[in-house]
């Protein structure tokens, strides 16, 4: 690794000012339900990466990550799910209108929040976008890939088979061909493992921390998680792969 790229990767771990402001969005389900997001816009023709959170959190989970996403020459869409509650002080707000409608807010019903989110991504260009999950969303993200040829890549972090008995991601990902991070606990590292043995190898970064346990989800870029830097350096080279 070259001293300019390590420098790079300071630079954006320890700078944590946004290149644009960061606006409050809303967009419609396909049921109606009306999404709520926050948006990163560097640049209208730059590409998307649509950031998901993990059980019972808000886009709340992206409020350090995003912008530093942004710093690497990509719009970003952090989005409450139909499936969460509050994390970082941030209410999901997505959530709370299902709950108010009746509507379901299982792990499943927040599919279609996802499939929204690319569509509304897609107004502002017709780039290929990237999907990053953290747990449940991240195994939705995975799922969405396989079958929605807008999306490029996905960065997974803990993904899991949470869908079951409705459905087994092992036999729904065979032969998945799109690039993909997947970071994760120590302990979760060969159940993952298992549910991705049908997908090529070649295709796959893999990331477990060295030094450390690990934590459960994207928690793994936050700066106050141990295993920050390591991560961040992964996902680096993830990215600069992508670009080649």
């Amino acid at each position: 690794m070259t001293n300019l790229f390590r420098t790079c990767l300071l630079l954006i771990l320890l700078t944590t000012t946004m290149c644009n402001a960061q606006q409050m969005v809303t967009f419609p389900s396909s049921d109606g339900l009306l999404i709520t997001a926050d948006l990163y816009l560097q640049d209208k023709s730059y590409p998307f990466i649509i950031l998901y959170h993990q059980a019972n959190y808000s886009r709340g989970e992206y409020q350090e990550t995003a912008p530093k996403l942004a710093k690497l020459g990509y719009n970003c869409l952090a989005v409450d799910l139909r499936s969460g509650k509050e994390v970082n002080f941030i209410q999901n707000e997505t959530a709370a209108k299902a709950r108010e409608k009746h509507l379901p807010t299982e792990y499943l019903d927040a599919e279609k929040d996802m499939v929204a989110s690319i569509t509304y991504c897609l107004q502002y260009n017709a780039n290929k976008i990237i999907l990053l999950g953290s747990s449940y969303s991240a195994s939705l993200a995975l799922k969405i890939a396989k079958e929605n040829s807008n999306v490029s890549a996905v960065i997974a972090f803990s993904p899991g088979e949470y869908f079951q008995p409705q459905i087994t991601l092992k036999s729904v990902l065979s032969k998945l061909d799109k690039p993909i991070f997947v970071a994760s606990t120590k302990g979760e590292s060969p159940f993952i493992k298992e549910m991705l043995s049908e997908v090529s190898g070649i295709n796959i970064l893999w990331f477990t921390p060295s030094k450390t346990a690990g934590v459960h989800g994207s928690r793994a870029l936050w700066q106050a998680s141990p295993e920050s830097n390591e991560c961040w350096l992964s996902l680096l080279m993830f990215f600069k792969g992508l670009k080649r």
